[in-house]
């Protein structure tokens, strides 16, 4: 989300725009080599326009906190289900069990009811009893191992129900969580709008062409082919999201955060990725700058809040900061931490 002060692409000459990764790539090794850079952009202007950049980022990084508990109640939410469901399994079940115990219960009532000893003396049949004996002894094996069924299911539903109570306590913590980060991501961004209106005009004007500074025609790729297939076709769909607007917590289709537009686009091809910026940029093998090729995630930021897609040419293509929609910008634009290839 951060802003970048760089002067519009559109004017540049064509020996200008081909320029590859040489002049980004001294940048990014001198972040590469410093993780604890700041995170401001390499032009930040009047100091209100820079306050306004600091309160972005910082967003950011609370929208990628926010991603990842909203995430992580996502997964709550569906295992909290799963476990009911178990457990409502699991009665149903106990509840079988119980009425087929009840009826054993009675077929051995029925069958002898008195004395086995007083029954056969008082048979007339001796060998009919005997037959009946033999059946009753086998309803008391069912029975006993009926019970031992029904205790053994009644141990596992009382397991499932603590799962699932644990399950739902875990649950509400985060909802607080995904509350507490949401919270803070709209009061950052509210005091950026804030600090935004009250810039002078002039700094104002200026921000707003930085905010578009972004190229909308697609850069040439320099003969630079994507590592695989599945890049390949995660870069087309990063493409087709140019001018979407940013919206934090946001994985699209109709808009997106920065993290939200990789995972999006890759779903796209295929791939899984995970939520946030920080586990992306451990969603693949790491490369060095100078070997990127279309489609590999470039993380900025020592704490990789920012992440963004390589598309050649020097460029990325990634969701700035609310204000400003999905576009390209030089892939030097903040310090790079890592470079990933999916």
């Amino acid at each position: 989300m951060a802003s970048h002060r760089r002067p519009s692409q559109s004017g540049l000459t064509q020996s200008a725009r081909v320029t590859v990764l040489s002049a980004a790539a001294a940048t990014a090794a001198a972040a590469l080599a410093a993780p604890g850079a700041s995170a401001a952009p390499h032009e930040p202007g009047s100091s209100g326009q820079a306050k306004v950049d600091r309160l972005f980022q910082e967003a950011e990084r609370a929208t990628e906190q926010y991603d990842k508990a909203d995430e992580h109640a996502k997964r709550l939410r569906e295992e909290v289900a799963q476990a009911q469901d178990a457990v409502a399994r699991g009665q149903e079940k106990i509840n079988r069990m119980r009425g087929a115990l009840g009826a054993l219960a009675g077929a051995q009532y029925r069958a002898g009811g008195i004395d086995p000893a007083l029954a056969l003396l008082l048979s007339s049949n001796p060998d009919t009893y005997l037959d009946q004996a033999a059946t009753l002894d086998r309803l008391s094996e069912r029975q006993a191992g009926a019970l031992q069924d029904l205790q053994h299911e009644q141990r596992r539903l009382s397991q499932q129900r603590a799962e699932a109570s644990r399950k739902l306590v875990e649950l509400e913590r985060s909802r607080t969580e995904v509350a507490r980060h949401k919270r803070t991501v709209e009061s950052k961004l509210a005091e950026a709008r804030r600090m935004l209106n009250a810039l002078p005009t002039a700094d104002r004007a200026a921000f707003d062409r930085a905010s578009r500074s972004g190229r909308s025609e697609l850069p040439a790729l320099s003969g630079s082919a994507p590592a695989s297939s599945r890049a390949a076709a995660a870069v087309l769909a990063a493409r087709s999201a140019l001018g979407k607007p940013y919206i934090w917590g946001a994985n699209g289709p109709s808009g997106f955060d920065c993290s939200g537009l990789m995972q999006w686009s890759y779903a796209q091809a295929g791939v899984g990725l995970p939520r946030t910026s920080q586990e992306q940029r451990y969603a693949g093998r790491q490369v060095p700058l100078s070997e990127a090729k279309p489609g590999d995630l470039i993380a900025y930021r020592h704490d990789a809040s920012h992440i963004a897609m390589y598309m050649g040419n020097g460029q990325v293509v990634h969701a700035p900061y609310p204000g400003a929609p999905v576009r390209y910008d030089p892939v030097g634009m903040m310090p790079i931490s890592s470079v990933t290839r999916v």
